[in-house]
């Protein structure tokens, strides 16, 4: 990835679009139009994806609220591919998680940034949150180590035509990469894969890496200036 010498702060637009992945309960419903406003005067998002997510925050606004909590926890926690835990995308459900969610916990620390309680460091909004605090160049080179797994998630939500892929192209956009397809392998719900193996049935290879599946890859930092990437 090729880092301009200065690249735009998009530090208001980052915590409008993690607001816009939350959970759309009445609060956030409440804040669209400061949330509109807000990525509207930084433009920091080009106007094609500002389009999109004019339509998302339209569907907020105007579909019936328990329509749209419904159809969000359909969306994002009923299956791996849309999950908004990061690293469900590059450590399933390997030993190598614990160890990378507690690093980034430590990096929003260092930060004096805080969890909610029972929120997770891997959490979407929160990586999200954490970023918009971080200079603009640091915060581009960061988006830009997420860059494939935004991409798979981004195909994700092209393929159920959901409206939330405008968010996540405007991640990839500002992390100065280009949103491209991404072939994706079939996944069973996140609740069927987790149910527990029969007693004395055998291993179970549920929620692990195999063979035929991608290998883990572990987010690095690229560029020593951006500090606190998760490992």
């Amino acid at each position: 990835m090729t880092i301009t010498s200065k690249s735009p702060d998009a530090s208001l637009s980052l915590r409008v679009l993690a607001r816009l992945l939350s959970y759309p309960d009445a609060e956030l419903r409440s804040h669209v139009p400061e949330m509109r406003n807000a990525l509207h005067t930084e433009r920091a998002i080009t106007v094609g994806r500002l389009a999109e997510l004019d339509v998302l925050m339209d569907t907020l606004s105007s579909v019936d609220p328990l329509d749209t909590e419904a159809a969000y926890v359909q969306l994002f926690d009923r299956g791996r591919a849309t999950s908004l835990h990061l690293f469900e995308h590059v450590h399933g459900d390997s030993r190598d998680r614990g160890p990378a969610m507690i690093d980034l916990a430590q990096t929003y620390d260092k930060a004096g940034l805080y969890l909610a309680p029972g929120e997770l460091p891997d959490y979407l909004p929160a990586v999200l949150e954490f970023v918009s605090t971080q200079p603009p160049r640091e915060a581009r080179a960061f988006l830009g180590e997420m860059a494939h797994i935004f991409n798979a998630i981004f195909s994700a939500l092209q393929q159920r035509q959901s409206a939330y892929a405008g968010v996540i192209g405007a991640l990839l956009e500002l992390a100065g990469e280009k949103a491209h397809p991404v072939k994706l392998a079939p996944e069973e719900p996140l609740d069927e894969s987790w149910v527990e193996p029969a007693v004395f049935d055998g291993c179970s290879s549920k929620g692990r890496v195999t063979p035929d599946r991608p290998q883990p890859i572990h987010i690095i930092r690229k560029n020593k200036s951006a500090p606190g990437a998760p490992q």
